[in-house]
């Protein structure tokens, strides 16, 4: 028994300082503000505890965009965008609860309803009465749910590799959130090794998923790397992320779908890993006034990876829709 609790101690003590040595820490949220939060960044809040980390940019009496991210991304992914269409539109983007520095959600909310009416009290903050919506990943599935919650401000949807689709490859599941093609979603989708991942969280694995989810490995840059990695570790996140993660997958239906009445453009890369260009697809045919654009060579992240084509096309489908 002595020799059974001698090895059960040096087990334990082995454990404990392989968890000091490899263990990351939170980022520091005053120094993480200060270096992803300078001006046009604004801190907004929006009700029930949640102050939101948003830019607003573009005329404020032209037409309104607003652009969410995908999961674990923050708003700096529609960089390219904001600068091609700010001269027209006012592009509004913001961290979703869970992300960036806009952090956790105080209530632990990260349902769909929670997420749609986060959109709904961001747009009612800035006094944006009607706006066209547009998502990558995560953030697609959101504008989505958002159009079936609130057609009414819905003016038009822009819809970029978008989740939410009940399309899945053969064998395996490629949706944004349930990790399918991509280590960081699987990891967050396995009990147990998640809330290792909770505490430890190396650079080189954010890399990793990073580089899954691009065909134009030029986006993945040091500085793209420093920021998923640092943000993810921003106080909260992680858990955020691991929360999100474990209910089922919910997906939206045809018959919401098809309930939409406001005009769609559908983005999508050819070569995503995350989510088939099968579901984008779907999401067509079940839109009752959609246009779908499929980008050769592309991944995840059109609007990064194709910035200048993606930019031609929205501002085309917009030039024809968006007059006052």
């Amino acid at each position: 028994m002595k020799w059974f609790l001698r090895v059960v101690g040096v087990v334990l003590a082995v454990l404990v300082v392989a968890f000091l040595i490899f263990r990351t820490p939170d980022t520091d949220a005053a120094e993480m503000r200060a270096k992803y939060g300078a001006p046009p960044s604004q801190f907004v809040a929006i009700g029930d505890g949640v102050t939101v980390h948003l830019r607003d940019e573009g005329p404020r009496d032209a037409p309104a965009i607003i652009l969410l991210h995908g999961s674990n991304a923050d708003l700096h992914t529609w960089e390219p965008w904001v600068k091609g269409l700010s001269d027209s539109y006012r592009i509004v983007r913001f961290d979703q609860i869970g992300h960036g520095l806009t952090g956790p959600d105080p209530a632990h909310d990260y349902s769909l309803a929670s997420f749609t009416s986060d959109i709904d009290e961001v747009a009612d903050a800035l006094g944006i009465e009607s706006f066209f919506i547009g998502g990558n990943s995560m953030g697609g599935k959101h504008a989505l749910a958002y159009a079936t919650r609130y057609p009414e401000r819905v003016r038009g949807l822009i819809l970029v590799d978008a989740g939410g689709s009940p399309v899945r490859k053969v064998k395996r599941d490629d949706d944004e959130d349930s990790g399918g093609g991509n280590i960081g979603f699987t990891i967050a989708r396995t009990p147990g090794v998640n809330k290792i991942a909770e505490q430890i969280t190396p650079r080189a694995l954010i890399a990793q998923s990073l580089d899954q989810s691009v065909s134009i490995k030029s986006v993945v840059t040091e500085e793209a790397i420093d920021r998923y990695w640092e943000l993810l570790r921003y106080p909260g996140n992680r858990a955020a992320t691991m929360a999100r993660f474990s209910p089922p997958y919910e997906v939206l239906t045809e018959k919401e779908l098809a309930g939409i009445a406001s005009p769609a453009l559908i983005l999508w890369g050819d070569e995503d890993r995350l989510i088939p260009v099968a579901a984008g697809e779907w999401i067509d045919q079940n839109l009752p006034n959609s246009q779908m654009i499929v980008y050769p060579g592309i991944g995840h992240l059109p609007q990064e990876e194709a910035p200048e084509a993606t930019i031609a096309d929205v501002r085309k489908w917009l030039d024809t829709i968006a007059q006052p």
